[in-house]
């Protein structure tokens, strides 16, 4: 009976989990703490089974293609396949890891000994699978600590475009792909809300906590102009969302190419109403005809 009273009275003290997770723990210390049955006993039956493959999962073990856990973990910004996982009893387990596994089994087993799903615990938050499948060269994921956000804008200072009506902001609980530094500010790619589209900023490294080692960009900063009328996008890979229309001749500054699977994109820097934006011109769009080929940084 104390059994099947305890998750209602802990439902009762705890606040719904943000859906959406995708830097998510279920026990955030399984790795460091002893776990209780009590605890165990907050979540429902069917979340017990992530939890103990979440111990081997912060190892890179690989699950079944396609299936749920294969789904939920490549959801999580933390886990990454170890294509030499030595298997479950050689994963590396500390002796606190494997106590947490028996914990979790044995509170599984009691559910289903009694026949509950423990309905009043705590479901399995909500992932959603934020990768980037196809980012632009140069690009690579970067783990950040989570519950951080991150103001985006255009470029490197605040004085540049600030997309989503100056709203513009990347949240570390998401998945988040850098490329370098300029002037302290780290260029990243990110998909906003869902996979509907991508956006391409800069973050202050004040408004995150974590160290990010990351190479300095390089950028040309060739002035030239636009060969003929064209949209400046904010998002080359998914949707190609626009930021404005140039006309031919339109000022730029070129900084770079970058690529993506089927086309290039030319990087530039562009005056848009008095306030300097960033963004993505189609691959010949801009006169590079005094540029000599070698100063191209090509992403």
């Amino acid at each position: 009976m104390k059994k099947i009273l305890l998750p209602l009275l802990i439902l009762a003290m705890t606040l719904p989990l943000a859906a959406g997770a995708s830097n998510f723990y279920i026990f955030p210390h399984s790795n460091s703490k002893l776990l209780t049955e009590e605890e165990c006993w907050e979540w429902q039956l069917d979340v017990l089974g992530y939890a103990f493959n979440e111990l081997f999962a912060r190892y890179g073990r690989p699950f079944i293609k396609g299936g749920k856990y294969d789904v939920y973990f490549n959801c999580q910004t933390w886990y990454k396949v170890d294509p030499n996982y030595p298997g479950d009893g050689h994963a590396g387990l500390s002796d606190i890891e494997w106590d947490n596994y028996h914990t979790i089994r044995r509170v599984e087993k009691q559910m289903r000994d009694m026949n509950t799903t423990n309905p009043c615990g705590k479901p399995l938050p909500r992932v959603m699978d934020d990768r980037v499948f196809t980012p632009l060269t140069g690009f690579y994921e970067q783990y950040f600590q989570a519950n951080q956000m991150m103001p985006v804008y255009d470029g490197p200072g605040t004085h540049y475009r600030r997309a989503a009506n100056g709203k513009a902001a990347v949240s570390t609980n998401g998945r988040v792909y850098i490329a370098g530094w300029e002037n302290g500010w780290l260029m990243l790619m990110y998909h906003p809300t869902d996979k509907s589209n991508v956006r391409v900023g800069f973050a202050s490294s004040q408004s995150f906590s974590d160290q990010i080692y990351a190479p300095s960009l390089g950028f040309d900063y060739l002035h030239t102009t636009t060969t003929g009328q064209v949209q400046l996008l904010e998002d080359p890979i998914v949707t190609h969302t626009p930021i404005s229309w140039l006309n031919e001749g339109t000022p730029v500054i070129w900084l770079s190419r970058f690529f993506t699977q089927n086309a290039g994109w030319e990087y530039v820097e562009v005056n848009i109403n008095g306030q300097p934006a960033r963004g993505f011109l189609p691959q010949g769009s801009v006169d590079l005809s005094n540029m000599e080929s070698g100063n191209m940084n090509n992403k």
